[in-house]
């Protein structure tokens, strides 16, 4: 059933030519059309630089949507969606050229979505061009994504600029790991379950882990990559999102402005690694060649387009401290990297052992009880527990036992809505909890922004690792140092 409550919309995808909208955002849209999430007269206007008329843009996004999707195109549905789809050709830098724009959105009572899936610095242009036009009325919203900006500088540059044509609540960061379905659960997880409501700070918790691997390397991204690097790429981005859901705390209701205040917090209270400490709580390593899955894979400077002399970051390990009093001597450990052994993405909460009980010459040689959550692949939780292994031995001998959910093995939860279908949706509504507010954004750059300062200051080159393994051996005495191990 479609929801009513749900108003028709323009959505309008500024790049529709690019990668983003080739491979999440029309997949995405259609997938919610076929399950009737989209209003009758929504449309999808894409814009771009081409000379493409109906009949080609229909068969372009076609191709878009039988490479990029795992499911076959229904005719029912694509029809559905085919008649939904417009083209305008605009040069984002042609002020005039909006003027083509305003003429196909001509209905004031429509709420408008532009969704910039091109880079932060046609922002500008974009803003000025819709404005010209009074596209930016309070009828329109933007959806823009992470990263802004390389620095807390930049940044802000981009949110001024941005700013000077929408009201914050126009304006929705998009951050896909917050519409991932597990990231989504972890505030029922921790606020709805006594279990773990009662059990979330340092009284029982020992330390937490971070861990957002990737397989891949730049793919063919070299130039763009090697600006960045994978602290600003992946850690502000995306990491720290992660840890202040996990640290914060009940805000006080579900609106969007109580969520993101106790996550600002968090911002707020991250400890600043100190010069003397750099070497001790970070470890930035760059991938040389090496084996993954049995194909031989070439370093990260002989990847095409590469500069052989960069000394950019392809893995970040850190210890983070958070200077409050849930979280006092807690340690979180937050690792990435690039040309990893797997993809994966996880989150794993490790309570501390007991100390004072008549099983502590077992305990000393099992392991902590855990709770891991799995963002990819197979999304999902575990718990692992110590019991009683079945057996007419007088002593009790314990093992480890795991709890597993996963929902891809549940019939109910087999077809997971993807991340960008459930944050498109919620634009839609016009809500703005699993988006990222600009303090949040500025925060975490203020934050990186401070390491990376020192590193350039103290750490003058990446430790190699090789393709295929889990990043320098450092990153391991890192936390062995801490007498722990990573998961």
């Amino acid at each position: 059933m479609i929801n009513l409550n749900l108003p028709s919309c323009d959505f309008v995808i500024f790049g529709t030519k690019g990668d983003l909208a080739k491979r999440k955002l029309f997949p995405s849209l259609y997938r919610l059309d076929k399950a009737n999430k989209l209003y009758d007269n929504t449309r999808i206007i894409g814009v771009g630089r081409a000379d493409w008329n109906k009949k080609k843009y229909l068969n372009i996004i076609k191709e878009y949507l039988k490479k990029f999707m795992k499911e076959k195109i229904e005719n029912f549905i694509w029809t559905k969606f085919s008649n939904r789809l417009e083209f305008c050709n605009i040069d984002v830098n042609n002020m005039s050229d909006f003027a083509q724009l305003k003429k196909i959105l001509n209905d004031p009572e429509k709420v408008i979505i532009n969704y910039f899936a091109m880079p932060p610095n046609t922002f500008s242009a974009i803003c000025r061009g819709l404005g010209a036009f009074n596209l930016n009325n309070n009828m329109s919203r933007i959806i823009i994504e992470k990263p802004l900006g390389s620095s807390f500088k930049t940044s802000q540059i981009i949110n001024n600029q941005v700013a000077k044509y929408f009201q914050e609540s126009q304006i929705f960061r998009i951050d896909h790991y917050l519409g991932k379905e597990t990231v989504l659960n972890l505030l029922s997880l921790r606020f709805a379950n006594s279990l773990f409501s009662k059990n979330w700070d340092n009284n029982t918790i020992d330390h937490i882990q971070i861990t957002v691997a990737e397989e891949v390397g730049i793919e063919g991204r070299w130039k763009y990559f090697n600006e960045f690097g994978q602290m600003r790429d992946m850690v502000q981005n995306h990491l720290l999102q992660l840890l202040s859901i996990i640290a914060m705390e009940q805000p006080i209701n579900f609106h969007a402005d109580s969520i993101r205040n106790e996550k600002v917090k968090v911002l707020q209270s991250l400890s600043l690694i100190k010069d003397s400490d750099i070497n001790k709580k970070t470890v930035i390593g760059q991938y040389t060649s090496g084996y993954l899955h049995g194909k031989v894979i070439p370093s990260y400077l002989d990847e095409n387009g590469s500069n052989k002399k960069s000394n950019t970051e392809t893995f970040v390990s850190l210890r983070v401290d958070i200077d409050n009093i849930r979280w006092k001597g807690v340690p979180f450990y937050l690792r990435t990297g690039k040309r990893l052994p797997c993809k994966c993405s996880e989150i794993v909460i490790f309570f501390k052992k007991i100390t004072l009980n008549f099983f502590s010459e077992h305990l000393q040689s099992l392991p902590q009880n855990k709770l891991i959550i799995r963002l990819e692949p197979n999304e999902g939780l575990d718990i692992q527990i110590l019991n009683k292994i079945p057996s007419l031995n007088l002593v009790h001998v314990l093992k480890s036992t795991k709890l597993d959910f996963c929902y891809s093995k549940n019939e109910n939860f087999k077809h997971l809505p993807s991340a960008y279908e459930r944050l498109l949706l919620e634009c839609m509504l016009g809500m703005q909890s699993l988006f990222v507010r600009r303090d949040e954004v500025e925060e975490a750059w203020k934050w990186v922004d401070s390491i990376i300062y020192t590193w350039e200051k103290h750490v003058k080159y990446p430790e190699l690792y090789s393709a295929g393994t889990w990043g320098p051996l450092l990153s391991n005495n890192m936390i062995i140092r801490d007498g722990r191990f990573w998961s």
